[in-house]
């Protein structure tokens, strides 16, 4: 039997799961799909995926000036 004086957690307003390809899918209380950016931030505040910092490319080195003659 649950406490009487218990906290209620918050309901998610959306269910993760993950697809047979290892992809997830994200699906709102409305029972509709969340796609694009707002599945993103999701899937970031789950941890399910980490996001990727792009590197900087290194500077070029320039290119060796020929002496004139």
């Amino acid at each position: 039997m649950p406490k009487k004086n218990a906290e209620k957690k918050p309901k998610k307003e959306y269910v993760l799961t993950k697809k047979r390809s290892g992809r997830y899918a994200v699906v709102g209380k409305d029972r509709k799909p969340i796609n694009g950016d707002a599945k993103v931030e999701i899937l970031l505040k789950e941890g399910v995926i980490k996001k990727q910092v792009k590197k900087a490319k290194p500077a070029e080195a320039k290119p060796a000036e020929a002496k004139p003659e």
